[in-house]
């Protein structure tokens, strides 16, 4: 074997492997963007659900003002104010739902090479070992 067909076949092996590690590098990234895009999408339901709780909740001070300011007995027991609860137990329900919800890890396809870091040691001194007179007690008067 020549030495240019040689450096021609050493080129071919090392594309196809640069290849095959860009295509895997490829496959987890758009894994990861497609759990992070779920993600997204959960937390931005939750958010429309908190604030349809937050808009609920400001018809019940409402109702419950207008109820105590004509000296109503009980303003509890009022049809609108029950169902206001209602609603909000409802959307309350569907937030935890939403946020207990885990979505599907994806399998990951590429093998993570690790490498050593050398690791670097700082001396510190020690406050005892600074001080050369005790502290005197605090006392409460």
């Amino acid at each position: 074997m020549k030495f240019w067909e040689k450096i021609q076949e050493d080129l071919k092996k090392n594309i196809q492997e640069g290849l095959s590690f860009v295509k895997e590098g490829g496959e987890a990234v758009s894994q990861r963007i497609g759990m992070l895009t779920n993600e997204g999408k959960k937390k931005y339901r939750v958010f429309n659900l908190n604030m349809k709780v937050q808009d609920e909740f400001a018809k019940l001070g409402g109702e419950i003002y207008d109820l105590t300011t004509r000296k109503s007995k009980n303003p509890l027991r009022n049809r609108k104010v029950v169902s206001i609860i209602s609603k909000i137990n409802k959307l309350e329900a569907q937030i935890t739902k939403l946020e207990q919800k885990k979505d599907k890890k994806p399998v990951k396809t590429a093998a993570k090479k690790t490498t050593a870091k050398k690791k670097t040691t700082r001396k510190r001194k020690c406050a005892s070992k600074t001080r050369t007179e005790p502290r005197p007690l605090e006392t409460k008067e």
